[in-house]
């Protein structure tokens, strides 16, 4: 694809937004009370914002102009951002974190996988050097350390992959196989890929160019325009001067620098445009005074039934639904003006290698340039205002107000005195750097497994929506699961400016039987966004930083480096141990619980600028304590075993990843049809237990069968029904999962809330007595 057919995708993808932006007010002003039609409109909007933030993200990904990716980043964030608040508002209103589109997909004409949500590329395009320097200081220090546990599992892969390469050669040499160009890769691919690696090294030289260019410009332009600049300012300001006597009888008061200086009253403004706010301003005081004078006059008391009249109508508005104000759609709308103003009719006929614009640059500093130099203005007008008062006026400065300013300075000082007292640095004599190397000695901060997202294999949920209609809640499907550890995980830890504006998720408890993905999602995380991993699960910190002092130093250590180095992910494995009903008498020594107490105090630690996630992964979530458990996990996502649909997928995949050649004679369909309630994990164990070497070089002659796969899981235990049915009645316990429960038999989200309350206060008045 060459950059002008980029540039007409970004092009039709923005003019797409903005009929999206013009629609969306419309529909979400109005409050509403059918939840059948709350739910078709927001869902159509997600829908929509998604197929948006698809074409976008490819676009930035490969157009080499930078100013026009500075644009398309501010926007793609945007989107982002209202795809998160979109998600929130149905969660909040369908009281579950899955819903199902089938029917808004037949009716917009789009498959379901248009509702995959890709991860953007630039996270870890963009800080790749920073990532590849962090992980050979990782290695190095597991190397150093001696004590890497993993280090004997990386000589045996190295030495597996060596004979592996060894024997292939021997077998090319022997005629038995093909040698290595036989089955060459199609040329097309090879060309892809070789355009795709220049369309990078033009990007980053392009933006090179930008960033030397910004400097030089706003150089040359301080030379020849700096003086102009400012005496045309200095003319202004006097001006201003001169008319504010005129009009008034007396000199203004120049606008102190906390304000903004005389920018407050010049920002896109002339001189006539100044004056006439003069006048409004003298006007509006007047009628104000004379407003005040009459409501004072006339204010008759509200009776006890007024009251009771306005309360009455605020419920009644309250249980209409309402769309909560997003924090992302002004940048959205800033983003589409700026391309409407700049981009939507420009002549690009001169500019075919698409490099930067030095005329944009040259606006753009130009008003960089004048901010800057009216601060050394302000300075001389404010003398001279001073003079002028002196010389003509005869007045002078009251030194009471700048008093009183300087008291409320001083009281403010005194507040962030005592905010930076309250968290105390425990290592403020020690580096990042030798605080990161400690806890990879300690085996706290841990390498994570490369491993995707798009590995995490599955298929959709196709009748979700109809179930729901007959009043049957469907399982989750994995790709389900594997959208919301985008939505919740992947995209806030990978943007920051994400991450600060949208609903924030400090935690995530991934729950489900052994087998199902859970520890590779939390590595694919890691994978996807470039984050540190830290291991706190309780069999990990056993006997680490004993006592009550070191538990402290080991939480500050973990959160300092994870603040300093963001992204990070803290992973608490086997979750439920740390929030035990009763510990075990094997795993008292371990002290299992110690960090049930200082998770909660974490969690508020964390703000919305710290791009830090705790996940949990749990496989018995049963015996954990349910309230303090889910105090902790803000968002929990039950990971189920693989329906049919996944396990079909699941089979043909894995079998051909692992060197085995699909034919008529492997019935897949039969395949997955019996292995109903096994799981991903027990599926790739069967595969590379039969697809040996030998049996992959056998197969010319001898193709796969499914018996040879259903001989080999019959001595596995599968997810029996009734485990699943454990974790269903598990999660109806859940904050969530109860309001999903009272919403469905009648009941509503507050009727819930309150249950949940007077069950708290019985539970504390029982512990009280006993």
């Amino acid at each position: 694809m060459s950059n002008t057919m980029y540039n007409k995708m970004w092009h039709q993808t923005q003019e797409a937004l903005g009929a999206l932006l013009d629609k969306e007010p419309q529909k979400m002003v109005e409050p509403q009370r059918n939840q059948g039609f709350i739910f078709q409109t927001l869902a159509t909007f997600y829908i929509k914002y998604v197929q948006i933030f698809r074409n976008l993200e490819n676009v930035y990904d490969q157009i080499v102009h930078p100013q026009k990716r500075i644009l398309i980043r501010k926007v793609l964030d945007g989107v982002m951002g209202r795809i998160l608040e979109l998600k929130n508002e149905m969660v909040e209103l369908e009281l579950t974190e899955f819903h199902y589109f089938d029917d808004i997909l037949q009716d917009l004409k789009l498959a379901p996988q248009q509702l995959d949500i890709p991860i953007p590329k630039y996270f870890l395009k963009e800080k790749l050097e920073v990532i590849k320097g962090r992980e050979k200081i990782l290695a190095q220090i597991l190397a150093d350390s001696g004590i890497d546990t993993s280090e004997m599992v990386w000589r045996r892969f190295h030495q597996c992959k060596k004979t592996e390469k060894l024997r292939e050669e021997e077998m090319i040499f022997l005629g038995m196989n093909p040698p290595p160009l036989f089955n060459e890769v199609s040329a097309t691919v090879i060309q892809a890929e070789k355009v795709d690696r220049l369309r990078n090294e033009v990007q980053m030289k392009h933006e090179e160019d930008y960033r030397e260019a910004l400097v030089t410009i706003k150089n040359d332009l301080k030379l020849i325009e700096g003086l102009d600049i400012k005496e045309n300012l200095q003319d202004q300001i006097r001006h201003w001067f001169i008319e504010c006597r005129n009009l008034t009888g007396t000199f203004p008061d120049y606008p102190d620098i906390e304000e903004g200086g005389s920018a407050i009253i010049f920002s896109n403004k002339t001189i006539q445009q100044v004056i006439e706010d003069i006048i409004a301003n003298q006007e509006e005081e007047e009628k104000n005074e004379k407003k005040k004078k009459k409501k004072k006059e006339k204010q008759p008391k509200k009776t006890k039934r007024q009251k009771k009249g306005t309360k009455e109508k605020n419920k009644e508005e309250d249980e209409k639904w309402k769309m909560s104000p997003s924090l992302f759609l002004p940048a959205m709308k800033e983003g589409c003006n700026a391309y409407k103003e700049i981009w939507m009719n420009k002549d690009e006929s001169w500019n075919f290698s698409q490099d930067f614009d030095p005329e944009l640059i040259k606006e753009e500093k130009r008003k960089e340039l004048e901010s800057e130099i009216r601060v050394q203005v302000d300075e001389l007008m404010r003398q001279e205002l001073k003079n002028l008062k002196l010389a003509v006026d005869r007045e002078r400065e009251h030194p009471a107000k700048v008093g009183k300013k300087k008291k409320k300075k001083g009281k403010k000082g005194k507040k962030k005195e005592k905010k930076t007292k309250k968290d105390k640095d425990l290592t403020a004599d020690r580096t990042i750097e030798s605080l990161y190397k400690e806890l990879v000695e300690e085996g706290l901060l841990i390498q994570a497994l490369k491993v995707n997202l798009s590995d995490y294999i599955g298929e959709y949920s196709y009748l979700g929506t109809t179930l729901r209609q007959v009043s049957i809640e469907p399982m989750p499907s994995l790709l389900d699961v594997r959208q919301l550890i985008t939505l919740y995980g992947i995209w806030p830890l990978g943007s920051a400016a994400v991450h600060e504006k949208a609903p924030l998720v400090k935690s995530l408890l991934l729950a489900g039987p052994s087998g199902v993905g859970k520890k590779m999602l939390v590595h694919a995380i890691c994978t996807e966004t470039g984050a540190n991993l830290f291991n706190l699960s309780s069999s990990n910190i056993a006997g680490k930083y004993p006592g009550k002092n070191g538990l402290q130093m080991m939480l500050h250590a973990v959160f300092k480096v994870a603040r300093q180095l963001q992204p990070s992910v803290v992973w608490i494995e086997d979750t439920e141990k740390t929030f035990y009903k009763k510990v075990p008498n094997a795993e008292k020594t371990n002290e299992p619980k110690r960090l049930k107490r200082h998770l909660p105090q974490i969690l508020k630690l964390l703000k919305p600028d710290d791009r830090i996630l705790i996940v949990g992964t749990t496989r018995r979530p049963f015996d954990a304590e349910l309230q303090p458990f889910c105090r902790v996990y803000q968002k929990i996502i039950l990971v189920p075993r693989p329906d049919y649909a996944s396990r079909y997928v699941l089979w043909k995949q894995i079998i051909e990843r692992n060197g085995g050649v699909l034919t008529s004679a492997l019935n897949v369909s039969c395949l997955a049809k019996v292995t109903d309630g096994f799981t991903q994990g027990h599926i790739v164990k069967v595969v590379k237990a039969v697809l040996t070497d030998q049996r992959i070089r056998r197969q010319i002659h001898k193709p796969l069968t499914a018996v040879e796969f259903i001989t080999a899981i019959t001595s596995m235990d599968p997810v029996y029904k009734e485990e699943e049915e454990s974790f269903k009645n598990w999660y109806a316990k859940t904050p969530l999962g109860k309001k999903r429960a009272l919403a469905i038999t009648g009941g509503s989200a507050e009727k819930a809330k309150d249950k949940g309350k007077r069950k708290e206060k019985k539970e504390k008045k029982a512990k009280k007595k006993k």
